[in-house]
């Protein structure tokens, strides 16, 4: 296996061009357990550590702009109030340590249908910045996730960075797991209200091939919403719109029995997340829609 240590961003497009079997590695979370377990044993490994531009966020009027290497723990720190829900999900990562050498672009890279960060990513709207010798692109986060463990990258690209709309609206993140910390979620659930558009999004994780959105959900939620008047009156959404959004998302999901659940109680839980999410961001929406227009 050799080792490239690329020292600027030009070298490391220039060397992932020359070899596109080259794995990126930075916080090495993920990559660094799969070669010490003997299930990845890469021809080249790309050292990205050197490049401190990785390690950069940027606060924009509409949105954030979050390097690839940026660590969990600033995330947890610094962008609660831009990011909620990605602040939320990076709480559960692993143990302290990992959450201060993992970050978001890892995640992205390896597209495990268990990444922490990809449901509050599907729920928040985000853009994947790719690039290479051959130019730079924007992917839709919607378009991504192409299979187990696949993303939307060509072989000469490497990711840059991610930007995400800064949350206009509550947002929430659940997760299951076999205990409280150190582990990989058996299921896990975004949600992100979007009081600017009216419209909510979901992200689903390790309850189907890849990261989901459950858009059937969304699209009842959307409707029962706008029908209803709730953006305006602010009043509780009634049981039987939350009951039918929780199926419906439970429904999105197409599981597996695996070590960690069974496909049964996975589409369960997510129900329940979907349910118990709902009611928390649809609340807090109402308590400060009550502060800022008298809403009761």
């Amino acid at each position: 296996m050799d080792f490239l240590r690329p020292a600027s961003w030009e070298e490391a497009l220039a060397a992932k061009a020359a070899h596109p079997t080259a794995v990126p590695i930075a916080g090495g979370t993920d990559v660094m357990v799969e070669i010490n377990f003997d299930h990845r044993r890469p021809e080249y490994l790309l050292d990205l550590n050197r490049i401190g531009e990785l390690g950069d966020w940027e606060v924009g009027e509409e949105s954030v702009r979050l390097g690839a290497s940026v660590p969990y723990t600033a995330i947890m720190d610094n962008l609660r109030g831009e990011l909620p829900g990605l602040a939320l999900a990076s709480h559960t990562v692993a143990s302290p340590q990992i959450r201060n050498r993992g970050g978001v672009g890892g995640n992205l890279g390896t597209a495990s249908p268990a990444g922490d960060a990809h449901p509050a990513l599907l729920a928040a709207g985000a853009e994947v910045e790719a690039e290479s010798v051959r130019g730079s692109r924007l992917i839709p986060i919607d378009d991504f996730y192409t299979g187990v463990k696949r993303n939307a990258l060509a072989p000469d690209e490497l990711i840059r960075a991610v930007h995400i709309k800064k949350a206009d609206g509550p947002q929430q993140y659940s997760k299951v797991g076999t205990r409280n910390a150190m582990v990989i979620a058996v299921c896990a659930f975004g949600l992100a209200l979007h009081p600017a558009t009216r419209t909510v999004r979901t992200g689903i994780g390790s309850a189907a091939p890849t990261p989901v959105r459950a858009k059937a959900a969304e699209e009842f939620l959307n409707a029962a919403l706008e029908e209803g008047g709730f953006w305006d009156n602010g009043r509780i959404i009634t049981p039987s719109v939350a009951r039918q959004f929780a199926e419906l998302c439970a429904g999105a999901c197409n599981p597996i029995d695996d070590v960690r659940g069974t496909a049964s109680y996975r589409r369960h839980a997510v129900g329940i997340m979907a349910r118990r999410t709902l009611t928390w961001t649809w609340e807090s929406y109402r308590g400060t829609a009550a502060r800022t227009e008298g809403v009761a």
